[in-house]
């Protein structure tokens, strides 16, 4: 009974007013110091009366540790929009004052099992709002820092004294900026809790995300984002014990901690880490009643993904934790369970973040022995052997993987010499040994890992991530370490250059993944380039399909500025340009028509309502921050007066279009345009008879007696969240110019089959007959993708248009298929 009458107070309270003091939100039985600033006496508003920006927020956490000698403060670096990373560090004046003797002491435990931790402080790691949309997080924060600054008596001093308190108060400034302005400037005087105001219906691509709308609580595993890197290099400096990832969900639903679904643990995570989770939940339980607030767990999300904030510690010998916090998604909303006040949800992660402080102070010991037992057990199950990868024709890519693990903080080495194994070279320079009797050897486990067979068919985000295949890469395991040369500490991306100054011309390989970026470039630069259609040696070295030549005759730059340009750019996109002086060839000729000629892209993407955001943000990020190249953003709020004639490309990624667009589209394509499009988008482009495109239906369970309880799990089974396929590949076509291998892995979380062409070369990437690499797939879909095709293109008139079922681009970390984008880009034409 007393939990109704304090929600029916929570819900009298919400209607008549928004502005609550800061004490609705902290322990009453707790003294404050004055000297401390409150954060309504900073940024001007009490906590909850608006919604915090970025800015504000950073300004209070500054003020707040010039204050109080229990905090520190750091500043890790920038998102892409130039904020801080702020890192604030709570603890007690005497740890302090010996905070980098602390940490060492904590870290030699990790190494050491004969050390005795029992007497270290538990290391907290407090993260707040990944999700800038889901602010109730970062308000939280305010009060939260408040609270640790300004709490006074026995207990917080115990807690100061034992535990350090690492507190990132927002793990996504920008997205958590662009949706409090939203929130703010939509706010009325008067709070309107109708789910239907435009205060509660944000504008694409919303808070959520970052700048290229990431989601980068699925980059904690590849770390390809600055927020991302900025917070691993923290975790792996400290640590720490526990971590929290405070999140929302839907205005309907209450509080959620973990643990979550049991079955959809990863196997890889240990059973005592999932009882330790479920021990600290009893501490947010108690917290929770206290105050009347619904909750529940062990019923939804999952810890199998370990890329996810609440996932990524567990395979680190930490504790995640996540919460789930019923979403006002404004300033307050009508929900089933009443109005649901934005200061109710902050109070909620307010209180969540003590209790998780008060179950370390309480757990201490146990946790602390749990980890150091964690890293006893990985060094013990450590092998002499040791993993290899790399790319003999691409160094980019494999450096760029070896930066992961460097990232990660695990060791790798150089190749002593080049040598084979299972039939794939591994060359100095290009490749990587990875022994696997070090520290965090599960951790690596975890990235490389294969799995096909699962306890629960149903999962929160993706089944597999297995890193040799994101990055496409050569890989082999069980290699003697006897292969390793010295370990790598300064890790360097090999350097381009230009052999042989030419009076004739230069030939360029497709290989390397940066060679896009300096293709642009030359291209850019008003220079002619052609691209080989055939395979041919000049000079005794052997080019394969793809290889772009830049002739000297007729170009806009003399011989010595050609030289000086070519040097430049192949420095900078980290490419091998060689100088030819003959045109005779084996094989085609350099003057044979077998070489197209290359036209400069003026690319535009279709973006706005009805594109996804996390798509279109995923191939911005791979055009402007990783091959210099402009893309035109054309938001369909604007497309019907845009002129399109001055664009050659138009990607357009998974969609949920109007008809309203198809005429425009049809006819610029019938004139010469090249349609690219993704998933959603290819059924969207055949519906409309811009492609035919014969589709196979996934298939419907055929399993019997499933009760009405089970019957979601049911359907649920037949989705494939995320999965990677093998596909055959004809080098002989444009798309596929730049591979060496005659396969690829895809990645894909659709279940769209397309299927083959009667004419095989037109089915230049295909799925094998046994395509499963990695990840669940259920039994009927294994079926229909078989032999089924991935990739289309068809001429339109003087156009063409292009397909894909899947992302190629995926989270940024899908080094393996961004070149099949590039290729439809410079190549489209020749398809």
């Amino acid at each position: 009974m007393k939990k109704i009458v304090v929600f029916l107070c929570l819900v009298s309270f919400s209607i008549s007013a928004q502005k609550v003091a800061l004490s609705y939100y902290l322990p009453t039985d707790v003294t404050y110091d004055k000297n401390i600033p409150t954060p309504q006496s900073v940024i001007g508003h009490e906590v909850g009366e608006w919604h915090i920006t970025h800015d504000k927020l950073v300004e209070y956490m500054k003020v707040l540790a010039k204050s109080s000698d229990r905090i520190s403060i750091e500043n890790r670096g920038k998102t892409y929009e130039d904020r801080p990373l702020l890192l604030l560090t709570f603890s007690s004046l005497e740890n302090h004052q010996n905070l980098e003797s602390i940490r060492q002491k904590h870290i030699d435990g990790t190494n050491d099992d004969s050390i005795d931790v029992a007497n270290n402080p538990i290391v907290v790691y407090q993260g707040y709002s990944i999700h800038g949309n889901e602010p109730s997080g970062s308000n939280a924060a305010l009060a939260v820092a408040y609270y640790l600054a300004a709490a006074q008596g026995s207990e917080i001093d115990d807690l100061l004294k034992n535990t350090v308190i690492l507190f990132d108060p927002s793990l996504n400034p920008d997205g958590l900026q662009r949706f409090a302005y939203w929130a703010n400037t939509n706010r009325s005087k008067n709070i309107n809790p109708d789910p239907n105001d435009r205060e509660y219906s944000e504008i694409w691509p919303r808070g959520r995300t970052n700048h290229y709308q990431f989601d980068m609580n699925r980059d904690w595993l590849p770390v390809q984002l600055p927020e991302s890197t900025a917070r691993i290099a923290s975790f792996h400096k400290w640590l720490p014990n526990i971590l929290t990832d405070h999140h929302e969900m839907g205005s309907n639903s209450s509080f959620f901690f973990q643990p979550g679904i049991p079955s959809r643990t990863n196997p890889l995570t240990p059973q005592m880490n999932q009882d330790l989770t479920k021990e600290i939940g009893t501490y947010h339980a108690k917290a929770l009643d206290k105050i009347g607030s619904l909750y529940y767990s062990e019923e939804s999300y999952d810890d199998f993904y370990y890329g996810k904030g609440s996932t990524f510690p567990d395979i680190n010998g930490s504790i995640g934790i996540l919460f789930e916090q019923g979403s006002s998604r404004g300033h307050a909303q009508e929900t089933i369970n009443g109005i649901l006040t934005f200061p109710f949800t902050i109070r909620n992660q307010f209180t969540a973040a003590l209790s998780t402080l008060e179950a370390a102070r309480k757990m201490r010991v146990k946790i602390l022995q749990y980890q150091q037992d964690f890293y006893k057990e990985s060094r013990k199950t450590g092998s002499n052997k040791a993993i290899v990868f790399g790319d003999e024709k691409d160094a980019a890519k494999s450096f760029h993987l070896a930066e992961v693990l460097k990232k990660q903080h695990i060791k790798i080495h150089e190749v002593k010499a080049d040598f084979t194994e299972n039939g794939k070279t591994f060359k100095k320079g290009y490749s990587y040994v990875v022994p696997m009797n070090q520290k965090n050897q599960r951790l690596v486990k975890a990235m490389f890992d294969v799995r096909k067979t699962f306890k629960d068919s149903l999962f929160y985000d993706v089944s597999a991530w297995t890193f040799n295949h994101a990055f496409g890469v050569d890989y082999a395991e069980n290699v003697s370490l006897a292969k390793a040369g010295n370990e790598i500490t300064d890790l360097k991306m090999n350097v381009g250059n230009v052999f042989f100054r030419s009076d004739y011309g230069y030939l360029m390989p497709w290989n390397e993944y940066y060679t896009p970026k300096a293709l642009n470039a030359i291209l850019q630069k008003g220079l002619r380039a052609k691209v080989s259609m055939k395979n041919f040696k000049n000079g005794g070295v052997s080019y394969d399909y793809g290889t772009v030549f830049i002739p000297l005759q007729n170009q806009k730059l003399n011989e010595t500025e050609l030289y000086q340009f070519l040097t430049t750019t192949a420095k900078e996109s980290h490419v091998i340009i060689n100088g030819v002086n003959t045109g005779l060839n084996d094989g085609i000729d350099l003057g044979s028509n077998n070489f197209r000629n290359i036209t400069k892209p003026k690319v535009a993407m279709l973006v706005g309502d009805g594109i996804a955001g996390n798509d279109s943000g995923e191939i911005w990020h791979l055009l402007d921050q990783r091959f210099d190249m402009a893309i035109t953003r054309l938001d369909m709020r604007n497309f019907s007066i845009v002129d399109l004639a001055k664009y050659t490309h138009i990607v357009i990624p998974s969609s949920r279009l109007e008809k309203v667009a198809i005429a425009k589209l049809k006819t610029w394509v019938q004139n010469g345009g090249i349609i690219i499009g993704y998933k959603n988008t290819a059924k969207w482009l055949a519906s409309n008879k811009m492609i035919s495109l014969d589709f196979n239906k996934s298939k419907t369970d055929t399993v019997k007696d499933v009760s009405f309880e089970n019957r979601s799990l049911q359907s649920g089974a037949q989705v494939i969240g995320g999965a990677i396929f093998e596909a055959k590949l004809d080098r002989s076509h444009p798309i596929n110019f730049g591979y060496k291998n005659d396969k690829v892995a895809l990645f894909r979380n659709s279940t769209m089959f397309i299927k083959a062409d009667k004419r095989s070369y037109n089915n230049p990437i295909q799925y094998t007959s046994e395509p499963l690499l990695s990840g669940y797939i259920s039994k009927e879909n294994a079926k229909v993708i078989k032999n089924t095709v991935p990739f289309k293109a068809q001429r339109l008139g003087s156009g063409k248009v292009i397909v894909f079922t899947d992302n190629t681009n995926f989270r940024a970390f899908w080094f393996g298929t961004n070149k099949l984008l590039m290729n439809a880009i410079f190549f489209g034409d020749q398809m």
